[in-house]
């Protein structure tokens, strides 16, 4: 007797093939059989008209904080998502050695959550016990080592350095890191030198594990940013992701093909380069991304004193290349603020009206509100429009480019429940599968759900899972193809998809018609 069986739906496999009118049917967390099964089950599932397919996988999300404030995991479980990856953009909870250095520039940490691990495999550890609602692989993030053994210091490592960063990612990844991630776009990985980067992706070659590199630029320099990604595999020979890889606003128009050209040139060498996009034209970053490099000398202390003091306020705003070419081009109706503690009354406004509603210059509004943020400046966000649905859709094209959110695990209630970050959040997967494959006709369903199961698990070399097949962990979602649709926007980010009804983690229900259940059955995934 079967524990499950899903019943007369068109079952997608994940490996693209078209789908099949089948049954599905589960037993102690795997998938025992598929084809037509009877009625042999503790509980049967009508799919009619449904489709049945693996669990989605988001290999680039940042829940490396609030899953320990809030393991549930409801915003990805609500749209079909069984699995993330961690551990993004050079940014990990782990390892935690300087722990008041890493705790500040954790990404989603609440006030008041403590660190109390030191290895990775320790947080790892304290991971697991927390009983995730879904599965979990995390990532070592290269700023995290980084301040670990430079500290907050801006200037290239000494070769004592990089020999204990080394170490210390090995450690990361014996212990069960999938991969390694650097940021180069944010403090302290802005300091990193082509020597650093290389030196960190060939101990990830020594594991075959990914380096994933949100790259140093996107928009005027775009080729300067690909091609050092490209140089750091080249040189080390590991296997790379280039992260959210859509030209960003101040790139040329020709931009995305010449992406594209770079990594086939480099493909055509032997390495093994992947990569990935947000299928939404806006996107998040730490709002004190806006100040200069200067501006962060001193830490999170350096940074608030040169925020108040007025004599510098000139030279904060006079800021030749901040990351988002936005701020250099005053789109301040393209910025919007998406978390603040000390101006929650205006997240989910533009910068433009914020700007207004204080009386002030948009710019003096932006450093106002870092300044009254204190020591919590880290956890201030905002998500601007920071690429073209053209390039999108260029890049999407590729059967080789996976989809990711870029957002973080959040919730309708309890301590999250007022935590914003990204309009992927909610409605990622229905966006990219409602949105581009269905109503823009970019690819049929079976190749969609290739893109969102079986291409992200082999990319991440994830085991017996973004497929369905005998002997596989039953994670899988059931969803009305026609009718599903992204309900989240700006103003309103936490929505979750209209046409989705069933979500199975190792086998157990997380999402019963329509509805989160209490069941927490998540692993945390190890390399």
């Amino acid at each position: 007797m079967f524990d499950v069986i899903f019943k007369n739906g068109t079952v997608f496999d994940g490996s693209g093939a078209p789908g099949q009118l089948q049954d599905v049917g589960v037993r102690d967390g795997r998938i025992e059989a598929i084809g037509q099964l009877g009625h042999d089950a503790e509980q049967l599932v009508d799919c009619v008209g449904l489709t049945v397919s693996p669990g989605f996988i988001d290999i680039h999300t940042h829940s490396d904080a609030t899953l320990l404030s809030d393991p549930d995991g409801y915003s990805l479980l609500m749209q079909g998502v069984t699995t993330e990856i961690i551990g993004n953009c050079g940014f990990s909870c782990a390892p935690c050695i300087k722990r008041e250095l890493v705790e500040r520039f954790m990404i989603g940490r609440l006030p008041g959550q403590a660190f109390t691990w030191s290895s990775f495999g320790e947080y790892l550890d304290v991971l697991q016990a927390q009983r995730p609602g879904l599965n979990v692989g995390a990532y070592v993030g290269l700023n995290t080592v980084r301040l670990n053994v430079v500290g907050n210091e801006p200037r290239t490592a000494t070769d004592d350095e990089l020999q204990y960063m080394g170490n210390i990612v090995r450690r990361s990844l014996d212990e069960g890191a999938i991969g390694v991630s650097s940021g180069l776009e944010y403090n302290p990985g802005f300091n990193s030198d082509l020597r650093e980067l290389v030196e960190m992706a060939r101990v990830a070659k020594e594991f075959d594990a990914i380096y994933a590199s949100h790259i140093r630029n996107r928009d005027w320099n775009y080729e300067m940013g690909v091609g050092e990604a490209l140089a750091t595999a080249r040189l080390s020979e590991a296997r790379l992701q280039l992260s959210h890889l859509a030209p960003k606003t101040g790139a040329p128009a020709h931009a995305a093909e010449h992406m594209l050209e770079m990594i086939e040139w480099t493909r055509n060498v032997g390495i093994d380069v992947g990569f990935d996009v947000i299928p939404h034209e806006w996107g998040p970053t730490f709002l004190y991304t806006i100040l200069p490099k200067w501006a962060y000398e001193g830490g999170i202390p350096g940074m608030l004193r040169s925020l108040a003091d007025p004599s510098l306020r000139s030279a904060l705003k006079n800021n030749t290349f901040p990351q988002w070419k936005l701020v250099a081009q005053k789109r301040w109706s393209e910025l919007v603020l998406t978390r603040s503690t000390a101006s929650h009354e205006f997240v989910g406004l533009d910068f433009a009206e914020i700007g207004r509603r204080r009386g002030v210059d948009p710019h003096d509004a932006i450093l106002d509100i870092l300044l009254e943020e204190g020591e919590s400046v880290a956890d201030c966000t905002w998500a601007g429009r920071i690429s073209e649905d053209e390039d999108i859709r260029l890049l999407m094209a590729r059967p080789e480019c996976s989809v990711i959110s870029d957002a973080i695990t959040l919730n309708t209630s309890g301590p999250l429940k007022n935590v914003r970050f990204a309009p992927t959040a909610f409605g990622w997967t229905a966006r990219f599968l409602g949105h581009y494959a269905r109503d823009m006709g970019m690819m049929d369903l079976s190749e969609g759900i290739r893109r969102l199961t079986s291409l992200p698990a082999h990319r991440m070399s994830i085991k017996k899972r973004g497929l369905l097949k005998n002997g596989y962990h039953a994670d899988l979602v059931v969803f009305d193809a026609d009718a599903l649709s992204d309900q989240s926007s700006l103003q309103a980010m936490s929505s979750s998809p209209q046409g989705l009804m069933h979500v199975m983690v190792n086998g157990q229900f997380a999402v019963r018609d329509g509805e989160r259940t209490a069941v927490r059955a998540g692993h945390v995934l190890r390399r």
